[in-house]
């Protein structure tokens, strides 16, 4: 599919150089008018609504569970194999854990469909149907201490400069979240551990035909079970039939 090849280029390529250069809309500002305008009324790119998740690469990692060991294309480390490789689903559901592919780490890449909206006018909310998931995105002081599946998530606006494939500079969304419960990055349990930092970049964007696009680059950064950043970006379409959401619960295997 070309929009994602396309988009997957642009977005790692500014995940891995440019963000971190980038002003942020959502700190600092021009005197005390400029501190008081709100994150939603700052917002640099509209992400509120449906959107479904378009799965046309790792099609073996997302829309089926891989087998056990099978780790392929993750920078895993000695003591991350070993964890996956005693996977047990079943132990899992036993422990009341059957949420582990289900924490921000993850949920992004399971198949299904998420909803954005603002849950007040400094807080955005994404919601997932699979595994009935709410994570929060607080641009102020997080009212979370996290420790669970979703963590604590603190998010800012950034702008894109204009490159390949955008003739102008384009808004962004930019997440960090950590304080996470211990997780799985696939459901054949690939972990990461409750230091893991994640980082994330939504981008969206309008095709020739009309579709909306929303482009989500993950970042992980673990230095208990990964040797180095595990990157990837997944792909969903905006929705204006809102009537497949199908929210689900959580499933081990």
């Amino acid at each position: 599919m070309r929009l994602s090849r396309r988009y997957l280029r642009f977005t790692i390529a500014a995940a891995a150089v440019s963000f971190s250069a980038l002003p942020s809309f959502s700190q600092g500002g021009r005197g005390a008018a400029a501190a008081a305008v709100t994150a939603k009324a700052q917002a640099s790119v509209d992400l509120t609504g449906q959107w479904v998740a378009v799965v046309t690469e790792d099609w073996r990692w997302r829309m089926i569970t891989p087998a056990k060991g099978d780790y392929a294309s993750v920078p895993i480390n000695a003591a991350g194999r070993k964890l996956a490789d005693s996977w047990d689903p079943a132990k899992d559901e036993a422990s009341g854990e059957a949420c582990k592919a289900y924490g921000a780490a993850g949920v992004m890449r399971l198949p299904g469909r998420v909803r954005i909206s603002w849950a007040d006018d400094e807080t955005l909310k994404l919601e997932t149907d699979a595994g009935t998931q709410t994570r929060l995105f607080y641009f102020k002081e997080p009212k979370s201490q996290g420790g669970d599946w979703q963590g604590v998530s603190q998010a800012s606006w950034e702008t894109v400069a204009a490159g390949r494939g955008q003739p102008n500079p384009t808004g962004a969304l930019k997440v960090v979240t950590s304080k996470m419960r211990p997780g799985y990055l696939r459901k054949n349990g690939v972990p990461y551990s409750d230091k893991a930092v994640l980082t994330e970049y939504f981008d969206r964007t309008k095709e020739p035909n009309g579709d909306s696009w929303l482009v989500v680059t993950t970042v992980v950064d673990d230095p208990a079970y990964l040797n180095q950043s595990f990157i990837i970006s997944s792909h969903f379409r905006k929705e204006t039939d809102l009537s497949k959401w199908n929210p689900t619960t959580c499933m081990a295997r």
